[in-house]
Formats: structure tokens, sequence, C-alpha cells
């Protein structure tokens, strides 16, 4: 059972700093892909919109009405998601389960800063909320 503490812990400065950062907050007027995921747990939705040119993303809009935690995640996907490939997203979003639900390594460059997140590796009550915003954009890039 988790405590007060641990629920401080949990969210960090570094995580509430990047709730108030999340960058392309504002959806795309004619984009190629529009995915919205939900967090059956919690109820947390992301909406993100894509458009693609050379097989990469060229632009990124969405709309994050999440948790800390999801907002943190979207927040660091959304400042390197320009220029990343499909590949490079299913990566992501792979290492990023598997840090979560498998005690597996941080993510790669340029998502590293999902390692913010790894204090909720034992809350996993929180990991779809998490994982919302790569999910959505493997489907939306597939």
């Amino acid at each position: 059972m988790s405590t007060d503490g641990d629920l401080i812990k949990l969210y960090s400065g570094q995580i509430l700093a990047l709730t108030a950062d999340i960058p392309h907050l504002d959806r795309l007027e004619n984009p190629e892909h529009t995915v919205k995921k939900r967090s059956p747990l919690c109820g947390s939705t992301v909406t993100i919109d894509v458009t693609m040119a050379d097989g990469k993303v060229a632009a990124f809009g969405q709309d994050v009405k999440a948790c800390a935690l999801g907002q943190a995640a979207a927040s660091v996907v959304a400042k390197s998601i320009i220029g990343r490939s499909a590949e490079e997203i299913l990566s992501a979003r792979d290492q990023l389960k598997a840090m979560l639900k498998e005690n597996g390594p941080e993510p790669d460059a340029p998502f590293e800063g999902l390692k913010v997140l790894l204090p909720a590796r034992d809350y996993k009550n929180r990991h779809a909320s998490i994982m919302l915003t790569l999910d959505a954009l493997v489907e939306a890039t597939s």
C-alpha cells in the first residue's frame, strides 16, 4: 500500500514542471491522422493530430486531459516528436512499456526524458495514462 510520502515522491518537481510546459497543445487544422486514446482506469484522454512528410512526423498537435503523469509523458514526447519516424515512435513506446512493466531500461534518445516517470513503475494503475500519447502516435503512424 502506498503512503502519502510515496505519492509525493511520485509527483516530483520534475514531473510537475513538465505538466506546466507541454508543447504542441494546439490541434492541427488539417491533420493526416487523428487518434484519441482513453485510459479506462482513470479516464485520462489524449487526442493527437499528425501530418507526415517523407516518413517522418512533420506536424503534431495534441489535446491532453490526463493526470500529471500522463501530462508529463505527453510533454516529453512532444518535445522530440517532430522529425521522428514510425519506427522510432514504435521503439519509444515499446521501451517505455518495458521500463514500466518489465523493469526495462530507460527509453533511448531522443525520448530519454521519459526516465522521469520511472517512479511510476510501482503504480500499475498509472501506466495506461503514461502510455496514451505514444500509443496514439503508434496507431497514427502505422
